[in-house]
């Protein structure tokens, strides 16, 4: 266990920290998310039309969705340059830990977005998510694992895919739909105030998608960078 834990560490960390020294892919995403968000207030003019609040929590995680593909686009991209992904799977690391390591890193970068393009969200589309920010935190922690998870797996399948820019949005929004559904749900919730009880049995669909498909991205991880 501890050498699984010091492996997993050493990947997140490793992923982190060529992200904090470029920050490629944390600006593209953090631009397009800010540009999207913008352009959905003029369109849908939620301060002028008050009825098309019910439908913030599917916009905001339209632009999440979309973002966290970006990130997830370049997770295993960075590792085909040089050849470092067959290094990677030649090392002395088990699939599980590069599924972990990655889910980690990626999961982070991914949260941090999220929080940070709530305070404009909050404005462009007047709405207060302050005063239930641990409910709406504990949905964006649950559906970016969910959404990371899917993300990882699949970005290992499609990393040595010429299409795989392509491939990676067509194979995860699919696989990832009932946990996209849940979140919205959950956000809709969230932001019209109503008990968040009522909605509990979309909390329970979250965490059996994430503990379902973390445990089969651990165990598959090996064949797939071994195919």
């Amino acid at each position: 266990m501890n050498e699984f834990l010091r492996q997993t560490a050493a990947i997140a960390r490793k992923d982190l920290r060529v992200e904090l020294r470029n920050k490629e892919v944390t600006n593209a995403a953090l631009s397009f998310a800010l540009v999207v968000l913008l352009l959905f207030s003029f369109a849908f003019d939620p301060i002028s039309n008050p009825d098309t609040r019910s439908m913030a929590g599917g916009l905001l995680w339209i632009v999440y969705s979309f973002a966290g593909i970006l990130v997830l686009n370049r997770s295993f991209a960075r590792e085909t340059a040089n050849d470092c992904l067959s290094a990677l799977v030649a090392a002395p690391v088990s699939g599980s830990a590069i599924f972990t390591g990655k889910l980690v890193a990626n999961g982070v970068m991914i949260l941090i977005l999220e929080v940070v393009t709530l305070i404009p969200f909050g404005v462009f589309y007047d709405v207060r998510w302050t005063d239930r920010f641990p409910q709406l935190f504990a949905v964006l922690v649950l559906g970016t694992l969910s959404f990371t998870i899917v993300g990882v797996v699949f970005g290992a399948v499609t990393a040595n895919n010429r299409l795989r820019e392509l491939m990676l949005p067509l194979l995860v929004f699919p696989i990832a739909l009932p946990a996209l559904m849940a979140c919205v749900e959950l956000t809709r919730v969230i932001f019209a105030g109503e008990p968040i009880g009522d909605a509990f049995v979309w909390f329970k669909l979250l965490i059996s998608f994430d503990v379902v498909f973390a445990l089969l991205g651990a165990s598959l991880l090996d064949y797939v960078l071994a195919a």
